[in-house]
Formats: structure tokens, sequence, C-alpha cells
């Protein structure tokens, strides 16, 4: 992905930014296109659920634990 334009999803603002403008530790990314890092909060989501539901099947559970079980 060295070529060309990458984008980044800034979590402290909230929007994507052209080439890398701020700090590493408040970006998400590269990604090839805008669109991507517009929707990289909900890609890394669903990314998220995946390795949870992978994660309870590997320990023998049908699905991971509900949010509303969770104590916290």
């Amino acid at each position: 992905m060295s070529e060309g334009t990458q984008f980044y999803y800034n979590l402290t603002t909230g929007s994507v930014e052209e080439g890398r403008q701020s700090p590493g530790t408040e970006l998400m990314g590269p990604y090839a296109t805008r669109a991507e890092a517009e929707r990289a909060l909900e890609t890394a989501a669903t990314r998220n659920e995946q390795w949870d539901a992978d994660d309870a099947a590997w320990d023998g559970e049908e699905s991971p634990p509900a949010e509303a079980d969770d104590p916290r």
C-alpha cells in the first residue's frame, strides 16, 4: 500500500486525513481509500465481534457472553 495517497481515520477528531498529518497514536490506518477510512470504526467493531465469536467457539461456547450480562 506504499503507492498513492493513503487515508487515516483520526480517533480524536473523528475525521479522515489524507496522508499522515497527526501522531500515530491518534490514527487508524492507513487505508487505500477515503471511504475505507470513513468506515474504520465500523470495520474494527465487525472484526472485534468476529474475534469474540471465534474465541467463544475455541473455548467451546456457542456464542460470546451478551453485553447485558457484563457486570461492569
